[in-house]
Formats: structure tokens, C-alpha cells, sequence
């Protein structure tokens, strides 16, 4: 009987870690359909932010050389990218997301798709127009 209250608690506390969005993430080109790096998403005095914790297609030592201000010519490994999300309504929004590739900063809201936990739905707003990106948790 202990047994199986066990396996029972640690089966329910995968399941929940597995609904969060906190964890290392892969994104995906957009163009290419290509893997492009892995960004780890941390809470920090109740707001979610996220920085480049591995590049899959460039050199690990790649600048944003189109960033402005104080990241530009910074190096893209270990760069927040994702920064000010605040939970509402059940998902992250109200923060911003930079795509170093262009240099310019989004507002973003994400939220993990519907059925599946390890699927997190990136959606990056200018004005009236966005983008949507899905990208795909990192089993460590």
C-alpha cells in the first residue's frame, strides 16, 4: 500500500511540474522549421523571464549585432529575451519578447496549448499584427 501511495504522489507532481510553463524550452525557425536554440523560462518576483541557454544554429559566441541599446553587440548566449510577464487570465502577458535575429522587442503573452503540457504557445504582438511560434519543452 505505500507503494502505490508513493508511485500515486510521484506520478501527481510530474504531472503538475509538467503544467507549468518555468523550464527550458526549444524554439523553432520560423522560416526553416528548423531548431534555433533552447530558452530556459524562470519566475522572479512574480514575473516570468527568459534567457538563451543554448544556440543550436549559430556559434555559441553570435552577437546581436541588429540589438540596440545595451544589448546590442552583446552576445546572444545567456541574454534575456524574454522579460515582465505577468500571469493573467490563466496565461502569461503584458511582457515582451526580443527576437535577436531582427533586434526588436515584441509584446508577447504565451501559454501552454490546450491538451498539451509540453507544447508552450509563443505569441509576439506589433501592433495589430503577430506572430505565433510553438515551441517544445526539453525533457532534462
Amino acid at each position: 500500500m505505500r507503494t502505490f501511495c508513493f508511485t500515486l504522489l510521484l506520478c501527481l507532481a510530474v504531472q503538475i511540474s509538467a503544467q507549468t510553463v518555468q523550464g527550458t524550452w526549444k524554439t523553432i525557425d520560423d522560416d526553416t522549421g528548423e531548431a534555433k536554440s533552447y530558452v530556459q523560462l524562470y519566475e522572479q518576483n512574480g514575473q516570468l523571464f527568459g534567457k538563451v541557454v543554448r544556440l543550436l544554429k549559430s556559434s555559441p559566441d553570435r552577437r546581436c549585432d541588429k540589438c540596440t541599446g545595451d544589448r546590442k553587440n552583446q552576445p546572444i548566449f545567456q541574454m534575456i529575451v524574454v522579460e515582465n510577464m505577468q500571469r493573467k487570465e490563466g496565461f502569461w502577458q503584458s511582457g515582451r519578447i526580443l527576437d535577436p535575429e531582427k533586434g526588436k522587442w515584441y509584446t508577447c503573452s504565451m501559454w501552454l496549448k490546450d491538451g498539451d503540457s509540453n507544447t508552450l504557445v509563443v505569441r509576439g504582438y506589433l501592433g495589430f499584427f503577430y506572430r505565433t511560434q510553438y515551441w517544445h519543452r526539453v525533457m532534462e
